[in-house]
C-alpha cells in the first residue's frame, strides 16, 4: 500500500534534517590550522558545541567538519605568567574558569560571567573562547573580557597574531578570524593592587536566559581616588561595546554615587540599542545606567578587599 501524503512529507523532512558532518580531533595547534585550511570556509572549531551544534541542527549554520578543540593542550590550560599575567585556553570550560582561585581573585568579572553562561550542565562544556567566537552582541563573556583588558591570541596559516578583546567581534555572529585561523587563548594583564571588577546583566528570568543588557567594569583605586577604569556593555550595539569615555569620565574622582552617575551617563550616551522581543531601546538605555552603577559599586567593593561574587 503506498504511503499516505502525510507520511511522505514526514520522510522528506527527515531526509532534509539528517546530514553527515565529519569530525577531526587534532592534538596540536598546527594540526588544527591544517584541517581548517584544508576545508576553508567549511570547517569550524568545536569547543563546547553548546551554540554551534544547535545552530547547525536548526539550519542557521552549514559546516562540513567539526574540529575538536578540547584535545589541544594550549586550548585547555590556565597558566600564570612570570610577569603576573594569566593565560586562559580558549576551550577551558566555564566551570573550570569560575572554580580557579587565580581567576576569582584577579579576574572577578570573568568569574561572574562564566558562572551565569547557561546552567550547570552547559558550564561543564561551554567555554569563554567559544562564547566569544560565537560573537553574539549579548554574549556574557565579552564585556568582562573587555573590562579586564584581555588579549585574543590567534593562530593561523600566516602565523600568530593578537587582537584586543574589544576588536574581536566584527558584527553579529562575525569576528576577525580569517581562513584557517583559530582562537588559541586569552591573555590578561597583571591586575595592580587596588583593582576590582564585576559583571552583571538584566534578564527576564532567573537563569539560562539571554541578557537584555550586560555591563562590566574594572577599576583601580589609589589614595582614595580612581586611577584607572574600563567599562564595557553587551546587547546594546551590533557588537560588545567598549566605552572608554565612561572610564575616562571617572578617573581622578572619588568612588562615590556622583562618580558612578557620571560613568552611567557616558555609557548611556554611547549605547546604540534596538527594540526587539526582549526589550525596547528606551528600556535598554535605562538599564545601561542601572547596571553600570551596580558593577562600579561592586568593583570598588572588591578593590577594597571584598571577594564575594
Amino acid at each position: 500500500m503506498p504511503p499516505s501524503p502525510s507520511s511522505g512529507r514526514s520522510a522528506d523532512l527527515l531526509d532534509l534534517a539528517v546530514r553527515a558532518i565529519r569530525y577531526a580531533g587534532p592534538t596540536t595547534v598546527d594540526d588544527a590550522i591544517g584541517v581548517l585550511a584544508e576545508h576553508t570556509g567549511r570547517a569550524r572549531m568545536l569547543a563546547g558545541g553548546t551554540d554551534l551544534i544547535v545552530q547547525v541542527r536548526e539550519g542557521l549554520r552549514d559546516w562540513d567538519v567539526f574540529v575538536d578543540a578540547k584535545r589541544i593542550p594550549e586550548l585547555m590550560g590556565i597558566a600564570s605568567g612570570g610577569d603576573g599575567s594569566l593565560t586562559l585556553g580558549a576551550a577551558v570550560p566555564c566551570a573550570a574558569v569560575y572554580a580557579d582561585p587565580r581567576i576569582t581573585r584577579t579576574l572577578p568579572a570573568l568569574a561572574d560571567s562564566a558562572s551565569i553562561i547557561g546552567g550547570t550542565a552547559i558550564q561543564s562544556r561551554a567555554s569563554i573562547g567559544g562564547n566569544l567566537c560565537n560573537s553574539g552582541p549579548a554574549a556574557d563573556s565579552a564585556p568582562a573580557l573587555i573590562a579586564h583588558g584581555a588579549r585574543c591570541d590567534i593562530a593561523g596559516p600566516a602565523g600568530p597574531r593578537a587582537v584586543p578583546a574589544e576588536r574581536f567581534c566584527a558584527a553579529p555572529g562575525q569576528n576577525v578570524l580569517g581562513p584557517g585561523e583559530l582562537l588559541v587563548s586569552l591573555t590578561f594583564p597583571v591586575s595592580p593592587p587596588g583593582s576590582g571588577a564585576a559583571y552583571a546583566r538584566f534578564i527576564p528570568r532567573g537563569e539560562m536566559d539571554i541578557a537584555v543588557v550586560g555591563a562590566a567594569a574594572s577599576v583601580t583605586l589609589d589614595g582614595g581616588r580612581i586611577v584607572a577604569a574600563r567599562i564595557a556593555l553587551g546587547a546594546v550595539a551590533p557588537t560588545p561595546l567598549f566605552v572608554p569615555e565612561a572610564g575616562a569620565a571617572i578617573v581622578g574622582r572619588a568612588p562615590d554615587e556622583e562618580t558612578y552617575a557620571f560613568a552611567a551617563a557616558a555609557a548611556r550616551d554611547a549605547a546604540r540599542p534596538i527594540s526587539d522581543m526582549r526589550g525596547t531601546a528606551e528600556h535598554r538605555r535605562h538599564l545601561v545606567g542601572v547596571l553600570v552603577t551596580r558593577v562600579l559599586r561592586r568593583a570598588v567593593e572588591r578593590s577594597r578587599g571584598r571577594t564575594d561574587r
